[in-house]
């Protein structure tokens, strides 16, 4: 029996007891984690195809251990111009064990109910004190400027 399951972002073919490294999850080392994104599964040649998903499907695995990947060297150039950087990446991941691949229908988990919410006691209205600004207007009298005589253009 196998899946394919999306992962972080990522489409994996999966079995039972299948070791696998992973983008990191934030999960505890020894956690329990589900995915509930399966897409295929396969039981003995019996296809299951979700449309994207499968309902009530899902991947159960155990986080083993949180890591980095190898160094990978990012070098940048441009010819003739004295241009040169070097960088380094080291891409984190987390590698999980696939504990068990439930099909749809199978046993879910339990939903724990929600709490009902209690209504909260309403704050009595606080009355407002708007300020009452006084505008005077003042009024000038405009004056138009003076303007200059031109002086007559005279040829010559």
């Amino acid at each position: 029996m196998y899946a394919i399951v999306e992962i972080a972002g990522q489409q994996f073919k999966v079995s039972k007891d299948q070791r696998l490294f992973v983008h990191r999850l934030a999960s505890d080392v020894d956690a329990k984690v589900s995915f509930e994104k399966v897409l295929l599964i396969d039981n003995s040649g019996a296809l299951t195809l979700g449309a994207p998903a499968i309902e009530g499907a899902s991947v159960e695995a155990k986080v083993l251990q949180h890591l980095k990947g190898d160094k990978v060297i990012v070098f940048k150039k441009k010819r003739r111009k004295g241009y040169k950087k070097k960088n380094g990446h080291r891409q984190a991941f987390t590698q999980i064990i696939i504990e068990n691949i439930v099909a749809s229908g199978a046993a879910k988990k339990e939903v724990a109910p929600k709490k009902e919410a209690t209504p909260k006691k309403e704050a009595a209205p606080k009355a407002t004190k708007k300020a009452v600004v006084e505008v005077e207007t003042v009024t000038e009298e405009v004056k138009p400027k003076a303007t200059k005589a031109k002086k007559p253009k005279t040829e010559e």
